[in-house]
């Protein structure tokens, strides 16, 4: 027997790859099939996704809200006066005697809102319009009557502040029945804002929209400013707008204030004030106050020269308690003190009361000026932190004391060696389409008012101080960021 037929046939490993393997091919070949096979597996891939978008129910898709789209009342249109609706609180017993106040600043071709009253007897108030030079009744806010319904809710102390606290709710609700009717008021836009003061609040609305224009009104913004005497916020609070100096809120808090406010009303019947009860209802909302210090509140009693000497380097957007308040201008009463201050205001309203100061090192001397208002010559050098300090011509509201104030202040007597030589604003010009010129005269001083010293005589013998000066940039404010 052949030995080799007892053993298996050998495996051969070689025999049965060559049995499948591939045939070679050309490099550029293999290439071009794996192209072809992407290019198929794409097809496929976009067809079954176009499928599944097409056939399934869109409710399967969750959907996140991307951060960087506008709210669906986004309008690029730069804020203006027409997208600020007003809500002055006032009743039939103040109306009459401060209705000049809103005449100094509302314009019927321009500002939007209402003055909001208790009572439905017309407000005998065209007499007095008479007396400080309006022309008509129609230079102040449309009246409406308080809607009844405050009357059910609880208070401890002031019951008109319930109707007060309301009436931004009444002008809300009165948007909203005007914009169903179809009614647009000259040609304005949508409300963007709600800007609540008093009867007794003077605005200054090129400066109000320069500082709203700052936020976005598709967000909640709660705008303002707090009492200037310590003893107020303290007794009401330090983060609250105060209702006098008036208050802005975006139309996005507004229409959630108005769907809570009820509620808040029943739950703070024990606080004092209407702005303390917006504020805790704003603040449950979960919405800070945004402080803009040219709101002013005026819980001061005396001379505010002092604050508006020395004002901060922000636009000047409201004054209030002006009956409370010795007039701006001496020698003037309250109207025509205001209407001297507008005669400038409305040449650059921007840079109204803009304190601006510099040394004269050859004589000595520091100029410090708000524009539109006052010139203090100081026969001295002072330094600018001192000079950015007002000088104390005013007291606490409740108390009448010397303070605190929520600012720092400087004696403003009674040794008049420490004291500036005073002019104050005789006249103001416009210079081309671009420039202004302010002419302030010294104000005359009692012998017992007047410090004796060489340097001082010196300054006292100049009579008139002329500024000439470029208008503000429109824009400026609206690019610059208070804190």
């Amino acid at each position: 027997m052949n030995q080799a037929a007892c053993f298996p046939p050998i495996h051969d490993p070689v025999k049965k790859l060559r049995q499948f393997s591939l045939p070679v091919k050309h490099p550029w070949e293999t290439f071009t099939h794996i192209v072809k096979g992407f290019i198929v597996l794409c097809l496929l891939s976009s067809i079954s996704i176009v499928l599944y978008t097409t056939f399934i129910p869109k409710t399967h898709w969750h959907h996140f809200p991307n951060p960087s789209t506008p709210n669906s009342r986004f309008d690029p249109e730069p804020t203006n006066i027409s997208h600020i609706l007003f809500g002055i609180g006032g009743s039939v017993a103040t109306w009459r005697d401060r209705s000049h106040y809103s005449s100094l600043w509302w314009s019927p071709n321009q500002t939007r809102g209402y003055v909001w009253l208790d009572d439905n007897n017309p407000p005998a108030g065209k007499q007095q319009q008479e007396e400080e030079g309006s022309s008509s009744s129609t230079n102040v806010p449309p009246v409406r009557v308080s809607s009844p319904e405050w009357t059910r809710f609880r208070y401890s102390s002031s019951r008109s502040a319930v109707r007060i606290a309301r009436i931004i709710s009444d002008s809300f609700k009165e948007s909203q029945r005007q914009a169903a009717k179809g009614m647009k008021e000259n040609n304005s836009g949508a409300i963007r804002w709600f800007v609540m003061g008093d009867d007794d609040t003077v605005f200054y609305t090129h400066n109000l929209v320069s500082v709203l224009a700052k936020y976005d009104h598709t967000q909640m913004w709660y705008v303002g400013g707090n009492s200037e005497s310590v003893e107020q916020d303290v007794m009401h609070a330090y983060d609250m707008a105060f209702g006098g100096g008036g208050f802005a809120v975006s139309y996005p808090l507004a229409e959630r204030l108005v769907a809570v406010l009820d509620g808040c009303l029943d739950r703070y019947f024990f606080f004092y004030g209407s702005d303390q009860r917006i504020w805790a209802c704003i603040a449950e909302i979960g919405v800070q106050l945004t402080r803009e210090p040219g709101f002013h509140q005026f819980d001061i009693r005396g001379n505010p020269y002092g604050i508006l000497s020395a004002h901060p380097p922000a636009p000047l957007v409201s004054l209030h308690h002006l009956d409370y308040l010795d007039p701006l201008f001496p020698n003037q009463n309250r109207t025509e003190s205001l209407k001297s201050l507008n005669t400038a205001y409305q040449m650059d309203p921007g840079r109204i009361l803009q304190q601006t100061f510099f040394h004269d090192h050859t004589r000595k001397w520091t100029i410090s000026v708000a524009w539109g208002y006052s010139v203090q010559l100081y026969p001295t050098l002072v330094h600018a932190m001192e000079l950015r300090m007002p000088l104390q011509t005013f007291k606490t509201w409740r108390s009448w004391s010397n303070g605190p104030f929520t600012f720092n202040t400087r004696p403003g007597g009674p040794d008049p060696c420490i004291l500036p030589v005073v002019f104050m604003l005789e006249r103001a010009e416009e210079l081309g389409q671009r420039g202004t010129r302010t002419i302030y005269s010294r104000v005359a001083t009692k012998p017992q008012d007047t410090c004796n010293r060489t340097d001082y005589a010196r300054a006292m013998s100049v009579q008139r101080i002329t500024v000439s000066s470029l208008k503000l940039d429109p824009d400026y404010w609206i690019k610059v960021s208070t804190t």
